[in-house]
């Protein structure tokens, strides 16, 4: 073997080795052998979608075991990451600023951190294409499911309907997660349901190719009044036309989405947590449309949560 021989495969080898230690970088010593758990929403919705290619990423990435719960929604997972029956998990930034606050839902403030803001959610009011409803105020009398029991979802509705003028004791509620919701409407056992999701939700569209949907219009002036009297998570917006196959735009509002943890979590994992779910965008989005919508720029805006001490960290360290 010749000296020139030798020296490229030295080069070779160290070229190799420095792109095995880039790809297969350590996870922090804070992490162990336990199982860890990301709370994710019900199984049609796109926080499970989400959450399970993001466990199986963080699970290859960091040599760990991570698997996405199927949960009741924003409330339950932020009970769950406040106990510490997952280590991460979605919240619609209303929820979460009810949890820090300890108003809404929540008895008493959750010790709950930001890591992102996410995407933004859209509400949608589901009725059948041939449905006699036409807005909001002929809900009354009506049955139609206002969300799971402890989900971001019934929170919201709940506030639509005051904004309205809608009283909430006049609608028959059966407190249906998402899927429940879709079965129970093609039954004919319900005439409409609330969502809360991205664009397009995987539930929502499959049912739309069963049956033709429309969507219920949120009017903007309701979505003033609901700003007034709560946090103000939330701004005026458009489903476009062709979601669900819409000939037109249908007016709603949208809230933002945030990952949370508990405020005891580990600045370490915190890290690592934003470096795997940032390297893991696109190959996400494959899957999941909402996930390319991350953006390090607008994930830090998570206020009036704050933003977990590991997360800002991370930032720092992207911008510099």
């Amino acid at each position: 073997m010749t000296a020139g021989v030798r020296r490229l495969l030295a080069g070779a080898s160290a070229l190799l080795l420095a792109v095995g230690v880039t790809a297969c970088s350590p996870r922090a010593s804070e992490w162990t052998d336990e199982e860890y758990a990301i709370a994710s929403g019900g199984s049609t919705g796109v926080y499970y979608d989400y959450g399970s290619h993001l466990a199986e990423d963080l699970s290859d990435s960091l040599d760990i075991r991570m698997v996405a719960q199927e949960t009741a929604g924003s409330v339950d997972n932020l009970l769950r990451v406040s106990s510490g029956e997952a280590l991460i998990g979605f919240a619609q930034g209303d929820a979460a600023a009810d949890a820090v606050a300890g108003s809404g839902a929540f008895d008493h403030p959750l010790e709950v951190q930001a890591l992102a803001r996410l995407y933004d959610e859209y509400v949608q009011v589901v009725v059948r294409g041939d449905s006699e409803i036409s807005g909001i105020g002929d809900l009354a009398g009506r049955t139609i499911s206002l969300g799971a029991e402890n989900s971001g979802v019934n929170v919201i509705a709940a506030r639509v309907l005051d904004a309205a003028g809608v009283d909430l004791g006049s609608v028959r509620n059966p407190q249906l997660d998402l899927s429940e919701s879709i079965e129970a409407m093609e039954r004919g056992d319900i005439d409409g349901f609330f969502w809360v999701g991205g664009l397009p939700t995987p539930g929502v569209a499959e049912l739309s190719e069963r049956s033709s949907v429309r969507l219920l219009p949120i009017e903007q002036e309701w979505v003033n009044e609901v700003n007034e009297r709560y946090s103000h998570a939330y701004r005026p917006a458009d489903v476009p036309a062709g979601t669900y196959g819409l000939q037109d735009s249908a007016p709603t509002m949208a809230v933002p989405n945030y990952l949370v943890t508990a405020a005891s979590t580990p600045d370490a994992v915190a890290r690592d947590v934003l470096a795997g779910l940032f390297d893991a965008r696109l190959r996400i989005a494959g899957e999941v449309p909402t996930a390319a919508l991350l953006d390090r720029r607008s994930a830090i805006f998570t206020g009036p949560v704050p933003l977990h001490p590991g997360a800002a960290d991370y930032y720092r360290d992207q911008r510099g």
